[in-house]
């Protein structure tokens, strides 16, 4: 069961092996690494740590409120919890941290804080005040604090960053397929459901209005898709519209949900909805009937996808 900690509230008791990075996604590139970690750690005894930071560090640095993730911080905990590491360390990115000297991060960050003996890290990762220090740096404070440096190689790196470049780019263009097998794991939503106009109910469809707060977080392209979510340990399945509803003169973006055989009240609750497929892209129908009948060809196109 994976800890998850501030820096000042770790025991420094223990030893540990880590990596750094944002890891948005925890796709299989990541996952490559993380593994590593893992692996290492348990040959040497010691705890295998990851030590992130929120927010992201352009948010911060270039005031950059565009950029979208692939994960809220409370999904990225999740996922990184399954995954059989000991400790997820999540620090505050503030400008007055990205002010620390490459020596200041090392020495009282990675070793007098977290007790590190191993560092597994990209061969391009720069870090310290205006990311002036690199790989080189790190294997010589190394040397001089007593920890090892494990090197990942170009290759691997490089598979990283275009794992999660090609999952953003899949997602804003409706590519679940692509975006799902990068990530290994199904493309998830994360919100509360809250009270929407009550047009679902009238066309016999009732939805799920899902709210995300996160305004980061990245939504796929604006269209109909296959979902699944766990609602009382139990799976539940549907369709949802990613959206304007535009047969009736709909002006905000929505998120809407409707899930087969199902009748119990979310409002309120948090639910996590899991992207299985993309139907169709949005459409403007010709009256409230027709966009009836075509919810009704959904449905029947989103079973025939479970079904298989």
């Amino acid at each position: 069961m994976i800890t998850v900690q501030s820096i000042d509230k770790y025991d420094k008791k223990h030893p540990t092996a880590i990596t750094i990075g944002t890891f948005d996604g925890v796709h299989i590139g990541h996952r490559k690494i993380l593994n590593k970690l893992i692996g290492n750690a348990k040959d040497l005894h010691l705890k295998s740590t990851v030590l992130t930071f929120f927010p992201h560090p352009r948010m911060v640095l270039q005031k950059d409120t565009d950029i979208k993730l692939l994960n809220t911080i409370d999904e990225k905990m999740m996922i990184l919890g399954n995954l059989g590491l000991d400790f997820l360390i999540i620090h505050p990115f503030t400008l007055e941290f990205s002010r620390l000297s490459a020596t200041e991060f090392v020495r009282d960050i990675l070793v007098n804080s977290l007790n590190a003996k191993k560092i597994i890290i990209g061969y391009d990762h720069r870090f310290g005040r205006n990311r002036d220090a690199n790989i080189n740096d790190l294997i010589a404070f190394g040397n001089a604090l007593d920890f090892e440096v494990d090197e990942i190689p170009a290759q691997e790196v490089d598979e990283v960053s275009v794992s999660s470049t090609k999952i953003r780019k899949a997602l804003e263009d409706g590519d679940i397929e692509t975006a799902n097998n990068y990530l290994g794991y199904h493309y998830m939503l994360t919100g509360v459901v809250k009270r929407g106009k009550g047009l679902g109910r009238t066309l016999d469809f009732p939805t799920a209005n899902l709210s995300i707060k996160e305004s980061y977080k990245l939504i796929p392209k604006i269209g109909v898709y296959v979902v699944q979510s766990k609602i009382d340990n139990e799976w539940v399945y549907g369709m949802m519209n990613i959206g304007f509803n535009p047969t009736v003169s709909g002006k905000e973006k929505s998120i809407e949900i409707h899930f087969f055989d199902f009748n119990r009240d979310l409002y309120d609750q948090k639910i996590q909805v899991d992207i299985l497929a993309r139907i169709r892209d949005e459409h403007k129908f010709e009256s409230v009937a027709a966009l009836r009948i075509q919810l009704q060809k959904d449905k029947e196109a989103s079973l025939a996808i479970l079904n298989k």
